[in-house]
């Protein structure tokens, strides 16, 4: 069976009897003469179980079980099963020990099958409920702790240990489920958690918060540079995983932000300095997703300090105000076009009005002229000839290579054709773009007001 039994007794000859047994069934014996002896001998070891003499001189049996479960309290381990040995006839011990919350009680002299019977009962007992306990604890997709198991044990830490305490989060994770399916989300949660496996040690932790959002105690970290170079590792190796699982042409801006804070240097509270993380994370989100950041109090001083108000007014206009060297149609990137349509669309359900979508789609036209640019090249030009041809409110998505999304807003049905016409009297009367086939496709979208409210 190969478990690790101690035996305690002041008694040479019963630890000879009982030692005996045991290493017939190929069991590990460690024999101890007092309960001082077994406590010294916990604080290094975890045998599989301890049989235990009730009496003992200077500290008898129930004496020691209760010095050792607090020791295993203090130091936040499971209770070692302990089985009570007795050569008292009456039922009073065997009541008490199991009250105490032994596994078992045997009477001495030890009868070999009633002691092996009871101890593989009470270890496997022990190893059931240690099961279960860890079942409940860890979440099934990705392997880490859930969050009821994992928020004491990242609080533990916190009390005792040095190091940071992070927040990580999959940016536009949400568009992995709505494209590819809740199936290859799961696929992609998994990944992510081997990636992240393979970038811990030992000893920190790791707890799924809940949907794409986790947590983590990184012992003896400190630094911004330590944290941004594991926020690059985790990002480089998450987007290979992406192309394993579904392919070169995979173009979701998928990344991870990392939000952190230093433990000790601001607490050890767990409440407090998960929402300092969190803060530093509403940061990198903030300031464009794909990133981290270690909490720094003196940013929010500075914050606060700014009392002109006026100024700072002027200064975030000036932020977000359309600052481009060329006029026409915007070129967005995936994020920003998802953001910004989502936004027309909310406002053309509320008023009322016409989306036009255009898709160009480019390929080398072989039966065209001796002269066939590359499509790179093409791509970059026909990208120009769009934003040069369409109107300021209208959205170019550049997708995939030489794919191009086009939003048109409030154009009549009718007059699509003449801004077609434009578009391709721009590109044909371009240098060199013979070579190039252009296809498309369009889809008209009309919304109806919705009613007044009264």
């Amino acid at each position: 069976m190969g478990y690790w039994i101690v035996v305690v007794d002041d008694e040479a000859l019963t630890l000879t009897h009982v030692k005996s047994l045991l290493r017939e069934q190929d069991m590990r014996v460690s024999c101890l003469r007092s309960g001082k002896d077994l406590l010294k001998f916990m604080a290094k070891n975890r045998p599989d179980l301890v049989l235990l003499d009730i009496q003992m001189p200077e500290m008898d049996g129930f004496e020691t079980y209760q010095e050792l479960r607090r020791m295993e309290e203090h130091a936040g381990q499971d209770p070692t099963p302990i089985i009570f040995l007795s050569g008292m006839e009456t039922s009073e011990a065997e009541r008490f020990s199991l009250e105490q919350g032994a596994s078992d009680f045997i009477r001495k002299p030890v009868h070999k099958e009633i002691l092996i019977k009871r101890i593989r009962n009470a270890v496997k007992h022990n190893r059931d409920i240690e099961n279960l306990k860890e079942e409940a604890a860890v979440d099934k997709l990705t392997g880490f702790m859930n969050k009821g198991a994992g928020s004491g044990k990242l609080a533990k830490y916190c009390e005792e240990r040095a190091g940071m305490l992070m927040i990580l989060d999959l940016d536009n994770f949400k568009l992995v489920n709505d494209i590819y399916g809740h199936s290859m989300g799961d696929k992609f949660l998994m990944a992510f958690a081997d990636v992240v496996r393979r970038n811990i040690r030992a000893d920190d932790v790791m707890v799924r918060v809940g949907g794409d959002e986790f947590a983590g105690f990184f012992c003896n970290m400190s630094g911004e540079a330590a944290l941004g170079n594991l926020q690059q590792r985790l990002n480089s190796q998450l987007h290979k995983e992406a192309v394993r699982l579904v392919g070169e042409d995979f173009d979701i801006p998928l990344s991870i932000s990392i939000g952190a804070v230093l433990v000790p240097e601001h607490g050890r509270g767990y409440e407090m300095l998960f929402s300092l993380a969190d803060s530093a994370l509403y940061k990198v989100k903030q300031n464009g997703k794909n990133g981290s950041m270690l909490y720094c109090p003196g940013e929010e001083a500075a914050l606060a300090d700014d009392q002109d108000i006026q100024k700072e007014f002027a200064r975030i206009t000036q932020i977000v105000e359309e600052r481009h060297s060329r006029g026409g149609a915007f070129i967005l990137n995936l994020e920003q076009f998802s953001l910004i349509y989502r936004f027309i669309r909310r406002f053309y359900i509320r008023y009322g009005g016409r989306l036009i979508k255009l898709m160009f789609i480019l390929s080398e036209d072989v039966t065209k002229g001796e002269y066939s640019p590359s499509l790179n090249d093409a791509a970059e030009k026909f990208g120009l000839c769009l934003q040069d041809s369409l109107r300021q409110s209208d959205m170019i998505l550049h997708h995939k290579p030489y794919q191009f999304l086009v939003i048109l807003q409030n154009l009549a049905e009718e007059d699509f054709p003449d801004v077609l016409r434009r578009i391709m009297a721009v590109w044909e009367s371009g240098e060199n773009n013979a070579g190039t086939h252009i296809e498309y496709l369009m889809e008209s979208v009309v919304f109806e007001q919705e009613p007044s409210e009264k």
